[in-house]
This record gives C-alpha cells, sequence and structure tokens, in this order.
C-alpha cells in the first residue's frame, strides 16, 4: 500500500479520497475511544444509582466507596410491610384508625397559645384550629374528646399527637402509642 503522499504525487485525483478515507478514520476512532468511556445505557435499562461520595456520608462514618452500585428492588417483596395502625384512613376524611401518641413539652403551640400539658388538646397535620375530635383507644373503648391546637405528629402511621392529660384519659402513659379511632365533630 502506498502512503498519502506518495500516493498524492503518483494520483494526484486520489488525494481528496485519501484524506476524506483518513478523517473518516480518525472520526470513527474518536467515536469508538468516546463509548468506551462513556457509555450510554440502551434499551430499557434504567441507570444503575450509585452510593454518595464519602465527603457526603462523613456523619456516618462509613468507609469511603466511589460509584459502588446499590441494588434496587424490583419486587413486591422487598418493600417493607405496614400494620394496620399506620395505613392512611381511605374514605371520610373526618373519620379514621391510625396510630396515636402524646407529648408533654413544649412551651407554646402552633396556634400561638401556651401549651398546657395536662389539657384536652391534640396536634394534627392539617385540620383547622380549634377543630373538636372525639379519640377512642380501640384496645380498651375509652374515648375522649379534644381541640386541634398544634400541628404534628411527623412520625409515619400516626396521625394525632395528644397532650399528656388527654391521653392519660384514654391509656397509659407506659403503652406510648395506641391504635385510635377518631372521629371529627365540628
Amino acid at each position: 500500500m502506498l502512503s498519502g503522499q506518495h500516493a498524492a504525487r503518483r494520483h494526484p485525483n486520489r488525494l481528496p479520497i485519501i484524506i476524506s478515507a483518513a478523517a473518516t478514520a480518525i472520526l470513527v476512532t474518536s467515536a469508538a475511544a468516546a463509548l468506551q468511556l462513556n457509555p450510554e445505557p440502551t434499551g430499557l435499562a434504567a441507570p444503575v444509582p450509585t452510593r454518595p461520595a464519602a465527603d457526603e456520608r462523613a456523619d456516618r462514618g462509613e468507609p469511603r466507596e466511589s460509584s459502588v452500585p446499590v441494588p434496587t428492588p424490583t419486587t413486591p417483596s422487598a418493600r417493607p410491610t405496614t400494620s394496620k395502625a399506620s395505613k392512611r384512613p381511605t374514605g371520610n376524611p373526618n373519620a379514621g384508625t391510625c396510630g396515636v401518641s402524646y407529648y408533654e413539652t413544649g412551651s407554646r403551640t402552633a396556634n400561638g397559645e401556651p401549651f398546657n400539658p395536662d389539657g384536652r388538646t391534640a396536634a394534627h397535620r392539617t385540620l383547622p384550629f380549634n377543630t373538636r375530635v372525639r379519640v377512642t383507644n380501640t384496645a380498651n373503648g375509652k374515648s375522649v374528646e379534644v381541640r386541634i391546637n398544634d400541628r404534628g405528629p411527623f412520625i409515619s402511621g400516626r396521625c394525632l399527637d395528644l397532650a399528656r392529660g388527654a391521653f392519660v384519659a384514654i391509656a397509659s402513659l407506659g403503652t406510648g402509642v395506641i391504635t385510635a379511632r377518631y372521629e371529627v365533630l365540628k
């Protein structure tokens, strides 16, 4: 095979073809190298998530790892199960069953009034302030009427956080969290 310069001297009409072939070879080689450096996912496969760098996980004290694939659950059995108490109520937004806890510390409630730990008040994430709610312990049937004056609880599966005084009316403080029915009264 003749070199590019030698072929150009012997066949001057072939010079554009030789230059074009050489440029095409360079482009193909560059494209192949780029694909090997940055492979793109093909087909229906989704990109695999990677763990964060060590500086993002410094508070957890884990060893430094970079770009280690994290398995993603794909089967229904990989999902965590939930109990009846942690399911959101369906149907009537003014009644349902959920987890109920209590709190006894704080100085002011979300509506601005002083917090009374012995009061018959409660916290709910969305109900309007001053809404009256009847809460019934499903384990013993005892109930208490509370007034919404605060926001919370912010724990999954719980819909009400009663002031200590309201919680004691339907359950022992040692219980901590109960399953209860609630009904919005007005």
